[in-house]
């Protein structure tokens, strides 16, 4: 009999899950549709259901995994500490022995990694959920997609305060076209198109992002800054976050299918044991 894996990560706004076989992995990503973890996880049994054996360990990590009980609907659950799966996750998508690994979500968490060995460093309370909610306000709609084609057609510095305004020029490391107030235009100017109101949210949240990610790092001794997460998944962010690394001369690295960066890790610990 071939060894199946499913692995389940919970998040606030999604659920992620690979089932791996011997000779094929399925990701797949799911809108939580559930308030309460045994629900959430019942969604994610249902949308492989055919795949799985009873009795067979399910991995799960992600939001208040810790209320599941040991057993669910005929399925063992081992639960995995968040912060492991974000580590381990993050170093086998980026194929990489260690890093400080971002995982930008819902909200963010940082985790320095080395091999087995992962440790809590710091988050951000400023991430997607930040991105969905001033842009519903703001701009009226939020959905992921429609916000992102809206940043990347959009000029944030037509909202933000740039250095050559405020101060004429460059400070330090900051060339003159770094921003130095975000939506400071906000303050005394309108008729802001949509476009360029996104440009500067998706600017305001990836800088957040980026900033903390390379304090964390420097403190950690991490060289590696390895994001995940399906805030990821959207290319204004990347351009963003990378346009703050071209500043401060940091490469960041974002790995192939980043929105399944803890879900892998969950995958790892049930491959180890």
């Amino acid at each position: 009999m071939t060894q199946t894996n499913f692995a389940v990560d919970m998040g606030m706004t999604n659920i992620d899950l690979i089932l791996e076989t011997e000779h094929s992995q399925i990701m797949r990503m799911l809108p939580n549709k559930h308030p309460e973890p045994i629900e959430q996880l019942r969604q994610a049994l249902g949308a492989v259901e055919g795949y799985l054996q009873s009795g067979m360990t399910v991995g799960v990590t992600g939001g208040r995994y810790r209320l599941l009980l040991e057993e669910v609907d005929g399925f063992k659950v081992q639960k995995v500490n968040e912060m492991l799966a974000l580590g381990l996750g993050g170093l086998a998508l980026s194929e990489r022995r260690s890093g400080l690994v971002v995982s930008a979500g819902t909200g963010v968490a940082m985790v320095s990694a080395a091999d087995d060995q992962v440790e809590h460093v710091t988050g951000s309370a400023v991430g997607g959920g930040t991105l969905l909610g001033l842009s519903r306000i703001i701009l009226g709609t939020d959905d992921v997609d429609e916000i992102d084609s809206l940043a990347l057609a959009g000029d944030a510095a037509a909202v933000d305060i740039m250095l050559s305004e405020a101060v004429g020029g460059e400070v330090g490391r900051l060339p003159a076209k770094a921003n130095a107030v975000n939506l400071g235009k906000l303050d005394h100017q309108g008729g802001f198109s949509r476009e360029n109101l996104a440009a500067g949210l998706v600017r305001l949240v990836a800088q957040v992002i980026a900033v903390i990610a390379i304090n964390a790092s420097d403190a950690a001794g991490m060289k590696d800054i390895i994001l995940v997460g399906h805030l990821m998944d959207l290319e204004s962010i990347r351009n963003e976050i990378n346009l703050v690394g071209e500043f401060y001369n940091r490469k960041f690295v974002i790995p192939e299918n980043p929105g399944f960066g803890t879900v892998m890790g969950v995958l790892e610990v049930l491959k180890r044991d």
